[in-house]
């Protein structure tokens, strides 16, 4: 199949065919990939199964979500407050900066969030931002109110109701309803007063130091920064803006809050994360998890571990193990590069966007909420990272209270999936290396042994088609060694045979002349008898065959004797011109009938050789064209020099060469003549001398068909008029020059 495409050798052949250890790779990859999906399955039985642990820790404890209003059907966003985990303390000083990492948490409170308004026709332009949070025992929370009125409290009034204030209402851990007010009469430190139970009672005031912050006015209005320990803070919580904004009248114009804060079933509720659960679920940071908490409602109550600091724990346990070898630094600098073109590592940092989260969502939470234990996986939302999260109800007397939640990154999978491929990588690499390399030095072998057998095979036999050489057998004992020792013996029984042929004419010669030399004698004795006209015409038809076969012999010499004098020849340097010269002369005597148009060029042209072969070889080629040239046509004989090279052209206007005859004409005992009978034999010797003469002067002989003009690359000779529409045959001869000094 390649042979008839591609002329490959076996040696590409088999390169080729090992590209199907390719596969092998690709086997391995998806062998590996096969293995994460299991890995991944296992992974998210195992996050389940720890989600089950911490939420048997969970069950049953009632008090770990009384009173975190776990217990509430629904909440209601911006009444039903969520005290946000802070990274600090924060500074009371009024000017909110320590706020603004915390911006995207804060609430907006308007005309939506009227809890009293004086004249309802009249427009409200009172409204404030708000949110608290926590840190270490204190719930720290601010306002910042638009109010285009500030209204203080008078220095010397009792009343704490009759100007700009904040109200705090709370139903306290013992379960008792607790109003504060925050009533100052200037800019600075905050004054903070409890309230009577009796919501209808403003009066009397005792004075509250736990309470602190700081009351900042701003262009727009004013801000209040405060600071509540947690133990007075129950899981009932309320905040109300009181706007008065007439320093005469001090009427109460309305009151934006949070929740009404009159009565504790008006109260919006507070969820302050539990410390409680937070010291349960603290233990599970150490590991490669996040874990959350939450309640019924999917909010946060406790979290403990970052996926983006864990994902990298298997990753640092996998390069501990690795050694600093030379073999390491290779794989290192290299492989890893190689490698990782195809594959891709777990990023170093992604986006996680529910670290700061307080509310949690999803179809694995909607699942636990409701008693069933699920997963899911979800893609971070740069797309590096995908993360497995897992939860588990939270049961109280039959009732779920909340849900476990745990999340981790496939990065260590991934990791070990990197890892194991390199491995397969490595190994396959050296499977394939030392498998193409044993492939193509075996190949390598058997195409060496195969181009000996092809050289010998060539330098057995000549161009001639005579055997020169024998083939040395193979001793190996395969399909190669036994093809060897078939064409040694094939070559040996050849080269018998050629050498009975090559010794077959002067063994002939030799044993007929004794025949023919008695026949003639005879001849000659009976032809000098008085023998009758039909005798005597028998003697002399058999005069005839005899001197004929006399003249077939002296040929069979001619031939025989030239082979064995051109091995003992004694080689000289001189002119060829001369010597063509010379012989076309005398050719223009002999062959006074013939026409010859003949061009030598000029020049010294020096060859080393023996000219009297040189003339022996042109007695052939003229006879041989005078023998095929057609009636009144000229026979060309041109003789140039180009390089380092004589050129001599013989051309004839005659019938042309058989197709596929330019080189075999030159072999023994061939010949093209018809079969008619003649008076002059034809062995097909005389090109056959030629070549042997062109042999032995390290020349070249070529005979092609031409067309009616020839016209000469050098020389540019031309046939006469009357011939251009003929055709004939060129023989070229080209001999090498000896340069003189």
């Amino acid at each position: 199949m390649f042979n008839m495409y591609l002329p490959l050798g076996l040696r590409a052949k088999v390169i080729i065919l090992s590209l199907f250890l390719l596969c092998l790779p690709w086997l391995g990859y998806e062998y590996v990939w096969e293995m994460e999906k299991y890995l991944r399955h296992g992974q998210e039985k195992t996050l389940e199964g720890t989600t089950q642990a911490l939420a048997t820790a969970l069950h049953e404890r009632p008090k770990l979500f009384d009173n975190q209003a776990s217990f509430l059907t629904q909440v209601q966003k911006g009444r039903d407050l969520y005290a946000y985990p802070l990274s600090g303390p924060i500074q009371l000083d009024g000017k909110l900066e320590d706020w603004q990492l915390y911006s995207h948490r804060k609430l907006y409170y308007g005309k939506e969030h009227i809890v009293y308004q004086q004249n309802a026709q009249q427009d409200i332009y009172l409204n404030f931002t708000h949110m608290v949070g926590k840190y270490a025992g204190y719930l720290y929370g601010f306002f910042e109110v638009n109010d285009s009125q500030v209204i203080y409290r008078s220095k010397n009034s009792l009343r704490v109701d009759r100007n700009d204030h904040l109200v705090i209402a709370t139903l306290a851990p013992d379960n008792l309803f607790r109003r504060y007010v925050i009533a100052n009469t200037k800019d600075g430190w905050l004054s903070a007063y409890q309230l009577p139970q009796d919501p209808t009672q403003s009066m009397p005031v005792i004075p509250e130091n736990r309470i602190q912050g700081q009351w900042q006015k701003t262009p727009n209005g004013y801000n209040i920064e405060f600071r509540i320990p947690l133990d007075m803070i129950g899981s009932k919580l309320g905040f109300a803006i009181h706007n008065v904004d007439d320093n005469e009248t001090r009427n109460l114009i309305n009151i934006v809050g949070t929740s009404a804060t009159n009565s504790v079933a008006e109260l919006g509720t507070v969820l302050v994360p539990s410390p409680e659960i937070e010291s349960i679920v603290k233990g599970m940071g150490h590991n490669s998890s996040r874990i959350w908490v939450v309640d019924n409602h999917g909010r946060v109550l406790a979290r403990s571990g970052d996926i983006r600091t864990s994902s990298n724990t298997w990753d640092a346990d996998l390069d501990g193990a690795q050694t600093q070898s030379s073999w390491a630094h290779f794989h290192k600098q290299y492989l890893l590069p190689l490698y990782y073109k195809i594959l891709t590592r777990p990023p170093q940092d992604f986006i996680d966007s529910l670290q700061d989260s307080t509310e949690l969502s999803g179809s694995h939470i909607e699942n636990a909420l409701v008693g069933k234990q699920a997963s899911t996986w979800r893609l971070t939302p740069d797309s590096k990272a995908v993360v497995l999260a897992a939860a588990s109800p939270i049961w109280i007397d039959d009732k779920v209270m909340g849900a476990v939640i745990a999340e981790e990154t496939t990065h260590g999978i991934r990791s070990l999936r990197n890892r194991a491929l390199e491995k397969l990588f490595n190994v396959i690499l050296t499977i394939m290396s030392m498998g193409t390399l044993a492939l193509f030095i075996f190949a390598s072998s058997i195409s060496s042994r195969i181009r000996r057998l092809r050289d010998q095979a060539e330098l057995a036999i000549d161009s001639q088609g005579r055997v020169r050489n024998q083939i040395t057998p193979s001793r190996n004992r395969d399909e190669i060694g036994d093809l060897s020792r078939s064409f040694a013996n094939i070559v040996g029984r050849l080269g018998q045979y050629t050498h009975y042929l090559e010794n077959m004419s002067s063994r002939l010669s030799h044993e007929l002349r004794t025949p023919v030399a008695v026949v003639r004698s005879s001849l000659e004795h009976l032809s000098n008898q008085n023998l009758d006209q039909a005798s005597q015409k028998y003697v002399n038809r058999a005069q005839d065959g005899v001197n004929r076969l006399h003249l077939i012999l002296n040929n069979l010499t001619e031939a025989t004797n030239l082979e064995a004098s051109l091995s003992h020849a004694e080689r000289s340097t001189f002119p060829l011109k001369k010597v063509i010269g010379g012989c076309m002369q005398g050719y223009q005597m002999t062959y006074p009938e013939q026409r010859f148009n003949v061009f030598i060029e000029d020049k010294v042209m020096m060859c080393n050789g023996v000219p009297e072969y040189i003339a022996q070889l042109m007695d052939k080629l003229i006879s041989n064209a005078i023998e095929f040239s057609q009636p009144d046509s000229a026979i060309s004989v041109s003789l140039n020099q180009y390089h380092k090279q004589a050129i001599l052209k013989i051309t004839n206007i005659g019938p042309k060469l058989p197709k596929d005859m330019s080189e075999q004409i030159f072999e023994s005992m061939v010949s093209i003549r018809p079969q008619i009978p003649t008076n002059k034999p034809h062995l097909g010797l005389g090109l056959y001398i030629a070549r042997l003469v062109t042999d032995f002067h390290h020349g070249t002989i070529k005979a092609s068909n031409v067309s009616c003009v020839i016209e000469d690359d050098i020389n540019k000779t031309t046939l006469q008029a009357d011939e251009i529409h003929q055709s004939g045959v060129e023989f070229c001869l080209t001999l090498p020059i000896v340069e003189t000094t």
